[in-house]
């Protein structure tokens, strides 16, 4: 084992590596920051090897926490399968036809037009932002800024604007837009705005919800959107830093990822089949007071 190995292997336990994911599972689909709750919960447990890692411009942590989130986007995959199915199939037949016949095939493009952006920025910005903002006070402050996002989105979508926005592009029964009715421009726009997520204490779900009911969805098509447009863009990022893992960052530390990783499948699994239901009635309020006041506390914890 090389002298850099030493010092990995000795920076994450499997233990570690189990709480990380079940953590990553939850937070990933709840509105919250994953990444957020990654960077403050190691410094709250006084795991200070990870503390560390974090920060430093050279660690296994990045691509550790990108196994995380593939992770999280397994458990999604799998609970949207039937869903993916018909989205993929959908969008070769309109290359096939080269028409945009069905609301599936609008869905794909809108999916592949969100991901563009985000694609874009996460290529240029994720080392450098996860890099510099991955310090617990910094997280922490960020989550507080989540929690008045979130507060803000509720507020846009009952204005009147909204509104006239759902009932001129087709209101559902419960005065909503459909999801089908997103202008390819709106969704370039949800993903930018998924993009601020590279800020840990920033929620990509989170954003892109807000983004969606600000355009007039309810919470339902919102939070559907978001975990649909979530999947291919972390899946991607796993195979960008795939060679990170595999290369002399991961040496000691590929066997936690793995654990971590199946770890945060399950917990997604069951945090996306818990929240599809929720917010059929349920409101991101919750969210934001959680965000607001864990941030907080968090802020105080690491100025003591």
């Amino acid at each position: 084992m090389s002298a850099l190995a030493l010092p990995l292997a000795s920076a994450i336990t499997y233990f570690q590596a189990i709480v990380l994911g079940l953590l990553q599972g939850v937070t990933e689909l709840f509105p919250i920051s994953s990444l957020g709750h990654t960077v403050l919960f190691p410094t709250l447990f006084g795991w200070n090897g990870l503390v560390k890692a974090q920060s430093e411009s050279e660690s296994f942590w990045l691509a550790f926490v990108v196994m995380l989130h593939v992770g999280s986007a397994l458990g999604l995959l799998f609970y949207y399968r039937r869903d993916w199915v018909q989205i993929v199939r959908a969008f070769f037949r309109t290359l096939s036809t080269r028409q945009i016949e069905t609301d599936t095939e609008r869905l794909a493009w809108l999916i592949i037009l969100a991901s563009v952006p985000a694609g874009i920025i996460g290529l240029a910005l994720e080392h450098p932002l996860r890099t510099l903002t991955a310090k617990p006070e910094i997280a922490a402050i960020f989550l507080m800024v989540n929690g008045c996002v979130l507060f803000a989105a509720e507020r846009v979508r009952r204005r009147a604007q909204v509104r006239e926005l759902a009932v001129r592009e087709g209101a559902k029964p419960d005065g909503a837009r459909e999801l089908s009715t997103l202008e390819y421009r709106e969704a370039l726009v949800i993903g930018a705005a998924q993009s601020t997520a590279l800020v840990a204490g920033i929620s990509r779900d989170g954003v892109t919800m807000g983004a969606g009911l600000a355009r007039g969805l309810d919470h339902s098509d919102s939070a559907r959107f978001a975990f649909l447009l979530a999947t291919p863009i972390i899946l991607a990022a796993g195979l960008v830093k795939l060679p990170d893992l595999l290369g002399h960052l991961g040496d000691g530390v590929r066997g936690q990822a793995l654990v971590a990783c199946a770890t945060a499948a399950v917990a997604a699994l069951v945090t996306v089949r818990f929240l599809v239901g929720y917010f059929k009635t349920k409101t991101l309020t919750p969210f934001a007071i959680y965000c607001l006041l864990f941030g907080l506390a968090m802020v105080i914890y690491t100025q003591t």
